[in-house]
Formats: C-alpha cells, sequence, structure tokens
C-alpha cells in the first residue's frame, strides 16, 4: 500500500537514495532539506522538496502534516567539523532531532527511523553490539547519541514509535567529495584522479566497517517495517578493512600524515540483533562496491 513519507535531508548523500527506493516502491515522498550540506539536484522531480531547517519547530510541522513515516537523516554529519563547530553541532542534532520528534508526536506519524553512528562505540574493543555503553569521543558522537535517547524517551513517554540505526562507514554514489565532509575512500580516490599520493592519516592500522549506501537504505526500510522500536540497530557489513588495505586496494602511490583527532581506532559491526528483528542482511560486497565506485569516480 502507497504511503508518504518524509526524508528529512533527503537532497544528501545517504537521503537521496532513500528517497529514490520509496519513490521506487510507489511511496509519495516529501525532502526537507537546507542545502547546506547537499545539493538540490541529488532530489528526483517526483519527490515534493521543502526548502528549510530543522532548527525551524514550524518547517518541522509543515513538513510531517500527513505524513506516515519520517526517515530522519538531517544532521551534522562528520568528526572534524564537529570539535570545530560545536555550537552547529549541538544545533542541527540535537535540538533539530527534538524538533522534528515533536512535530511527529503531534501529527500521528507512524514511526520515525532515526539515522544515528557507530561513532557511540569510541575506543571500545570491537566487535561492537548495541548494549555496550556509549564512549563518545567528539561533539558528533555525543549528540548523536543525544538523538537516540530523545527518540527512544518519545517512544516511552508519548507513544511514537521510534527506532534509530547505528550507522557504520557509509560509502557509495553520491558521497561527499570535498572539505571537511569528504570520506576516506573518496579522498583517496580523488588524489588518484589527479595522480597524487594517497594520504594516510597515521600508520594506516585503523579499521573500519564499510556498508555501501544500498544496504543502509534497505536497513532503513527493514526497520521501519518491522516492530523494533525504542531500541538502537547497528548497520554494518560485519567485516572491516584497515585504512592502509583501503589504500593499497586503490594504489600503492601512498604518503602519511599526522593523525586527526577523535578519530576511533577500530570499527567492526555486530549485526547479529538487526538480522534478527527485521531480516536485513548486508548485500553488496565491499570489493563490488569499490570497484563500482572507482568505475564511476
Amino acid at each position: 500500500m502507497s504511503q508518504t513519507f518524509l526524508v528529512t535531508g533527503g537532497a544528501g548523500f545517504i537521503g537521496s537514495h532513500m528517497t529514490e527506493a520509496l519513490l521506487s516502491l510507489g511511496h509519495r515522498v516529501r525532502v526537507l532539506d537546507n542545502l547546506s550540506q547537499s545539493r538540490r539536484e541529488n532530489i528526483p522531480k517526483e519527490a515534493k522538496f521543502i526548502e528549510g531547517d530543522i532548527v525551524d519547530l514550524e518547517v518541522c510541522r509543515a513538513a510531517v502534516e500527513g505524513v506516515n513515516g519520517v526517515f530522519h537523516m538531517a544532521a551534522m554529519s562528520r568528526v572534524a567539523p564537529s570539535i570545530e563547530r560545536i555550537e552547529f553541532c549541538t544545533e542541527q542534532n540535537i535540538i533539530g532531532t527534538q524538533n522534528l520528534l515533536v512535530a511527529c508526536r503531534n501529527s500521528n506519524v507512524r514511526k520515525v527511523v532515526y539515522s544515528s553512528s557507530s561513532t557511540y562505540y569510541g575506543l571500545q574493543p570491537p566487535p561492537h553490539h548495541e548494549d555496550l555503553l556509549p564512549s563518545c569521543l567528539n561533539p558528533y558522537a555525543l549528540s548523536k547519541y543525544v538523538g537516540e535517547q530523545f527518540s527512544g524517551l518519545f517512544t516511552r513517554l508519548y507513544g511514537l514509535r521510534t527506532v534509530s540505526l547505528r550507522y557504520f562507514n557509509v560509502y557509495g554514489p553520491r558521497q561527499p567529495r570535498e572539505g571537511a565532509y569528504a570520506l576516506v575512500m573518496g579522498i583517496f580516490l580523488d588524489d588518484l584522479k589527479k595522480g597524487q599520493p594517497l594520504t594516510i592519516h597515521g600508520d594506516g592500522s585503523q579499521r573500519r566497517d564499510f556498508i555501501h549506501v544500498r544496504d543502509v537504505v534497505a536497513a532503513n526500510i527493514a526497520a521501519y517495517n518491522s516492530d523494533a522500536q525504542d531500541m538502537a540497530l547497528n548497520v554494518g557489513s560485519g567485516e572491516n578493512y584497515s585504512i592502509k588495505e583501503l589504500a593499497d586496494m586503490i594504489s600503492d602511490h601512498q604518503a602519511y600524515a599526522p593523525r586527526r583527532k577523535g578519530d576511533a581506532d577500530v570499527t567492526l559491526a555486530d549485526i547479529s540483533r538487526i538480522k534478527r528483528l527485521t531480516g536485513w542482511t548486508p548485500k553488496v560486497r565491499f570489493e563490488d562496491g569499490l570497484a563500482e565506485l572507482k568505475e564511476a569516480w
């Protein structure tokens, strides 16, 4: 049955893929985005676009009116910028999420799927399962964790069904390519294209669980359709690669730079809970996803 969905941040990397997937399933989609970290051309013409900011409660109220479900992806979304712009991070990720939840509560939205982050796990040894205590190393991690807490609170206090998805290292088409929001894989591919050495921060031993954006979208849909609520679910591949291994897959022309502040040593998702509760499993092999991205870059 066709439904109406709101995708906040729907002009961004993951949000635009989410929008496309929902439209392909025959649903109606609204996109709420302030275009500060995204591109208008990422939004399919079939979606209704609302240019606005989640820090404005009235904008949130108008955006959610009459929708069945919300995929909340709008955020200040990277570690390094959050350290330099802590006020902006707090405003977008905490106040903005609170505003959206208030609007959804008042509009009888069926369910909110909240995009959280594996930065929750910090320096804890892997594998990372959802019952571990938080270990936030930076403002971004803390802000996303607070969003999880607000989401669960709205379920327990007001009956608004919510579920939080802790994304690990998402990659794929339309991932950020420039500035502080660029992802390591894209930075390496840019270096390759320019004929420059791939710059590895630290010794390259840091390990990351990479998950393709198409799998992340499928996890969101599975979580929405499931009975899961008032909980966090990991969205990762359950495998990881070192930054040096990633660089070696792209080019052996490499250089080293100091390690960045606030970075975790290892990310590795335990995905047994999301598999059990939603039936979701990742489908895109890392080697295939990287090859596809490398060819299109």
